[in-house]
């Protein structure tokens, strides 16, 4: 069949699009990530899906997985898999507010990754329509926490696809319009120093501020940072009174590695840096951690495929490993085959610049409908 055929109108799904994009969901804020479940939900049922809604836990909003009427449900199928949270704070649409651009439009979450998972629920829509039955069935399990690490759903996505031959994840595409076929190791750390206090105004020298130790670690950590792997720390906060000399201070930090063997290595070293025995304590434990995806014979084979379909369509899909984690991770280290960033194109994600191509909609609709259609 040719895919091109199928009626995709990007116009018309830029409409269907903007509801979700207007539906902030943060991932911290677990009633705003839940309403843009509700709304998921509801569109997953009018589209002939019958879901299921697991409840949230850790404080986190909850997950909607559906399924699709098929004769061998049940059978290993594929499994779409896609997060409804964003980096974005409830508000953001006053800065960021959902608008078109010619062939651009703003919002955020929009291109992170919104915009992948209206494409994947349009193309079932549209094969559907189009009276084409899938050769596996397709389940779709959208969840609430990828912007954190996955820390309350990873079980669920690896048990949802433990039975599965394929896993799509339609991540926003790279910037040559590629496609992910494997991706880097991540580990995540809390770290916590803690001072002696003392009224700044009396003689801050006396005291131990927590944040300038802090401060010193972050020097230390970051200056670890080797082609192997890299180190960073992305949050802050310490302090309660300018008046006092801070008595503790807490920051998150990230490391990341192509290899899996550089980033235990990597964790070593964090882990290394505890002390509790200086006038200031510093301590590291250990956050969620993303294992390394490489790809394997499965994942290079359905990425072939999926080039093959593309191609066919009128574009390329080159293949990369890629760092930015997804939750492709853990599906790919289970040995399933999986092929990320089959979303959108667009730019600057994870700013108050995210926006999509609004053509990449259609275009890339129709390669997730192709994929649908042919894997067997």
């Amino acid at each position: 069949m040719d895919f091109n055929q199928l009626p995709f109108d990007s116009d018309e799904m830029l409409k269907g699009l903007i509801p979700w994009i207007e539906t902030e969901s943060p991932t911290y804020d677990a009633a705003a990530v839940d309403r843009m479940i509700d709304l998921a939900s509801y569109d997953l049922v009018a589209a002939g899906a019958t879901i299921e809604r697991i409840p949230g836990r850790m404080g986190l909003g909850g997950s909607v997985r559906a399924r699709f009427p098929h004769p061998d449900q049940g059978q290993p199928g594929i499994l779409i898999a896609g997060h409804m949270d964003t980096v974005h704070p409830v508000g953001t649409l006053e800065q960021l507010p959902c608008r078109r651009e010619g062939n651009k439009c703003y919002g955020p979450g929009i291109q992170d990754m919104k915009g992948g998972n209206y494409l994947s629920l349009e193309a079932i829509r549209q094969l559907a329509r189009a009276g084409l039955q899938t050769p596996l069935p397709i389940t779709v399990l959208f969840t609430p926490d990828e912007e954190i690490g996955t820390p309350a759903t990873r079980e669920l996505i690896e048990s949802t696809a433990a039975n599965q031959k394929y896993v799509l994840v339609p991540e926003p595409a790279r910037p040559d319009g590629g496609v992910v076929w494997g991706r880097y190791a991540i580990a995540r750390y809390n770290l916590k120093t803690t001072g002696v206090p003392i009224h700044a105004g009396v003689d801050p020298r006396l005291g131990r501020s927590a944040i300038m130790e802090m401060a010193r670690k972050i020097v230390e950590i970051e200056g670890m940072t080797t082609d192997d792997c890299t180190f960073s720390v992305g949050v802050l906060n310490g302090g309660q009174w300018v008046n006092c000399v801070a008595s503790s201070c807490t920051a998150q930090a990230l490391s990341m590695a192509k290899r899996q063997s550089d980033l235990d290595a990597g964790i070593e070293k964090m882990l290394a840096l505890n002390n509790d025995t200086a006038d200031v304590k510093f301590s590291v434990s250990r956050g969620v951690t993303r294992p390394v995806w490489e790809p394997d014979e499965g994942c290079k084979s359905l990425y072939k495929h999926a080039a093959e379909l593309a191609k066919s369509l009128g574009f390329d899909i080159p293949a990369q490993m890629s760092g930015g984690g997804s939750d492709g991770n853990f599906t790919g280290a289970m040995g399933i085959p999986t092929l990320d960033s089959l979303g959108v194109r667009g730019a600057g994600l994870h700013t108050l610049n995210e926006h999509i191509e609004i053509d990449s909609l259609a275009e890339r609709g129709k390669l997730m409908a192709a994929l649908l259609a042919t894997l067997k």
